[in-house]
């Protein structure tokens, strides 16, 4: 399983990377909004430490803006997957990115319905929110679960990024469900 690291500050990932247990970052606009430099030069600093996928995301609402802000995000480096947010506006989004070779990661997954979707129109990473699920009584872990079967039933390249984790726990059990990725 590929570890990400949710964070925009850069002494943070300076410091994790050496470990070698860091294979990519996710990031948004409140964590970018933290850090003192501007959120594309700190977008490329974290590229050029990582190598890995870093995950920017867009903040507009609609389909063109997202559109949009997320060829921008990804002329920014090669590393970059562009974050929309899961609904009518981000689905459009990711298929047309998709279809110009952009990484998308699919945000604010909260069903195998959305999951599906969003790999049918060629999103790279699927995000699942599992901590917000969790917190409102529901098991972000039965979703990572239905996505994964999902995916492998079908073949579907999308890679599932378990998201909002908030204890080991739900790294573990992600691992032993064949989830790609925890951040």
């Amino acid at each position: 399983m590929k570890l990400f690291v949710d964070t925009a500050n850069i002494a943070a990932i300076e410091d994790l990377v050496p470990l070698g247990i860091v294979d990519g970052v996710t990031t948004n606009p409140s964590l970018l909004a933290k850090e003192d430099e501007d959120p594309s030069e700190t977008l490329k600093r974290i590229c050029e430490l990582v190598r890995g996928p870093v995950s920017a995301e867009v903040i507009a609402t609609d389909a063109e803006g997202m559109i949009r802000e997320g060829r921008q995000l990804a002329a920014i480096d090669e590393h970059i997957a562009v974050k929309v947010p899961f609904g009518r506006a981000g689905v459009r989004a990711c298929g047309t990115l998709a279809r110009e070779n952009i990484r998308v990661n699919v945000t604010l997954v909260f069903s195998p319905t959305q999951a599906l979707l969003a790999a049918k129109v060629g999103a790279t990473f699927v995000s699942p929110f599992v901590g917000r699920l969790d917190d409102i009584a529901t098991s972000g872990m039965e979703l990572v679960g239905q996505v994964v079967e999902i995916y492998d039933n079908y073949e579907f390249a999308t890679e599932v990024l378990v998201a909002s984790t908030r204890s080991p726990m739900h790294i573990v059990e992600a691992a032993r469900m064949g989830a790609d990725i925890c951040t």
